[in-house]
């Protein structure tokens, strides 16, 4: 194994301690294809990856690409065998990307499938993930957690209309996008925006897609808007007719949007966030409680494995940016560095729903996280 020139001389060894560390803990080592099938991390992470990747085609014109991320081929891996029952994998290799230095990082990271005891698995990963930044030398990092899941069972119990709650979830792993939405959300319906134009919404809601189109399209054209934010006048009919399928329409009731705002602020230790949530929900007549106990067992279970819970800091609105993860988000940041801007050392979370969406028959549960061997190095040279 040769370590990118990034990397100090003495690296490699510290990289052997780092895999011996995982196969300890019960991973297998596997090593996934360099060149991987370009369509599923476009469509799972927008077309914004696409000016990231090194891309090409196969003889039949098929989009590969050099694969900018590891969890994706592992996925497939496991996939690939089967998909039978719990398997635990451990990796370590260059991914490529344009915006690294020479088009190339090191990455490593472990992917555990098929474990029925979430709440017990989130936690040993956690926990595997301070032990590996502590093979640096980072033993106190600041601990940030999330919860997506959480997130989904509020808006469910909310009964929001579909679209809000495809957008809301959506922008919950974008930083800055949820303030944007409640922002939406709060305009009165004589404001601008969404809500103002909510009657003629609500009168094309079913009617003949194509016939709404050319409406909408005629109409924009006679009032003279030809682009908006450099989107043309078919694009903007058709995010108008979105609107009016979606029930994006309708807003929001006051008090819907008042308790998101004080969800979203909730932040601190685990056990006094949960607290704080759990009054929001039983003073709006939510029934969260089997979110929030799934939420508290796992804290329990950080406990039993070590972790000093005092630490962890959950924040309600923290979400990681890929949109396949429904639990646990963590990422570990250097004490004394700006998390919010500083890219994290080891990070990672819970994502069920990916294997289904990568061709399995059924949500199977997974959970895993990355590690940037360099962040860590640069850390411990720098001390």
């Amino acid at each position: 194994m040769t370590a990118p020139s990034s990397l100090p001389a003495d690296e490699p060894s510290r990289l052997d301690e780092l895999l011996a560390l995982y196969g300890r803990a019960g991973f297998e080592r596997v090593d996934p294809p360099v060149l991987q099938p370009a369509d599923a991390f476009l469509d799972l992470s927008g077309e914004e990856m696409r000016r990231l990747m090194f891309l090409t085609a196969d003889a039949e014109g098929r989009e590969l690409c050099l694969r900018p991320d590891i969890t994706l081929p592992v996925c497939r891996l496991y996939l690939a065998a089967g998909a039978a029952g719990p398997a635990d994998y451990a990796y370590l290799g260059p991914v490529f990307r344009s915006s690294a230095p020479g088009g190339e990082f090191l990455q490593g990271g472990i992917e555990s499938f098929g474990r029925a005891d979430r709440e017990a698995a989130d936690a040993e990963i956690l926990a595997l993930g301070l032990e590996t930044a502590a093979l640096w030398g980072v033993i106190d990092p600041v601990i940030r957690l999330g919860d997506v899941g959480l997130f989904a069972a509020l808006l469910e119990a909310l009964a929001l209309p579909p679209g809000w709650r495809r957008r809301l979830t959506k922008d919950f792993a974008r930083a800055g996008s949820l303030g944007a939405d409640l922002a939406v959300l709060r305009r009165r319906p004589d404001g601008g925006g969404v809500t103002a134009h909510a009657g003629v919404l609500s009168a094309l809601a079913g009617s003949d897609p194509e016939a709404a189109h050319a409406l909408v399209t005629d109409l924009l054209s006679i009032a003279g808007i030809s682009t908006v934010g450099g989107r043309t006048v078919s694009e903007i009919a058709e995010r108008f007719l979105e609107q009016a399928a979606s029930g994006e329409a309708e807003g929001l009731p006051a008090e819907k949007v008042a308790l998101l705002e004080a969800w979203l602020a909730v932040e601190g230790e685990p056990d006094i966030a949960a607290a704080r949530l759990r009054a929001l929900a039983q003073g709006a007549g939510l029934r969260l409680d089997a979110a929030l106990d799934a939420f508290e067992q796992r804290t329990h279970f950080l406990a039993a494995q070590g972790v000093e819970v005092g630490r962890v800091h959950f924040a309600a609105a923290f979400g990681r940016p890929l949109d396949y993860y429904t639990g646990m988000v963590f990422e570990l940041h250097p004490l004394n560095g700006t998390s919010e801007v500083e890219p994290p050392l080891v990070a990672g979370g819970r994502y069920d729903g990916l294997l289904a969406r990568l061709g399995a028959a059924r949500d199977i549960p997974a959970v895993g996280f990355a590690v940037w061997p360099a962040r860590l190095a640069a850390l411990e040279a720098g001390r």
